[in-house]
């Protein structure tokens, strides 16, 4: 640690520590997300609480946390209020991991395909009609006709009878 106290570190050092811009922990500074001790010259200088708070505060932005979310954990003192940003977060990232999971399934399918073009394959086709069917019972237009097919590869395709499996 470079500084001019012991203990304490420089903004730069402490960007530097994390691989971070100065500007980004200034920025977290005005949020309210760091509040750094300031010397006789009014320089700021972090300490070891200081570097577990940005390590708090890059481990929730990994896990796909806001700023805004992220000072509200930090700052709240009502365990409730913590809790519900906690759930409010758990369900945004189940929505984002069922999200991935269907990419996933769309990619894995066209890749064990065995036909030269994937986007003929029965399957990756039956995949996409089940999309659009989807698609169309979440807005409600079930059963108004067009729902019910599918536009697979130029042309449309009843989804309720999807082709066969090779």
């Amino acid at each position: 640690m470079k500084s001019s106290e012991p203990g304490r570190m420089s903004i730069g050092a402490l960007a530097d520590h994390f691989g971070l811009a100065a500007h980004v922990l200034r920025h977290w500074e005005s949020m309210g997300l760091l509040t750094p001790a300031r010397d006789a010259a009014g320089r700021r200088r972090y300490g070891p609480a200081d570097l577990t708070r940005v390590a708090l505060i890059l481990s929730a932005k990994d896990a796909g946390l806001s700023l805004e979310h992220i000072a509200a954990l930090t700052t709240a003192t009502d365990p409730a209020k913590r809790r519900d940003v906690l759930r409010e977060e758990a369900e945004a990232l189940r929505s984002r991991i069922a999200a991935a999971q269907a990419s996933l399934e769309l990619i894995e399918g066209a890749l064990n395909c065995d036909h030269e073009d994937f986007t003929q394959c029965p399957n990756f086709e039956r995949m996409l009609a089940e999309r659009v069917g989807a698609g169309a019972r979440s807005r409600g237009d079930a059963g108004h006709g067009q729902a019910d097919m599918a536009v697979v590869s130029g042309s449309k395709r009843p989804a309720l009878h999807p082709p066969s499996t090779h």
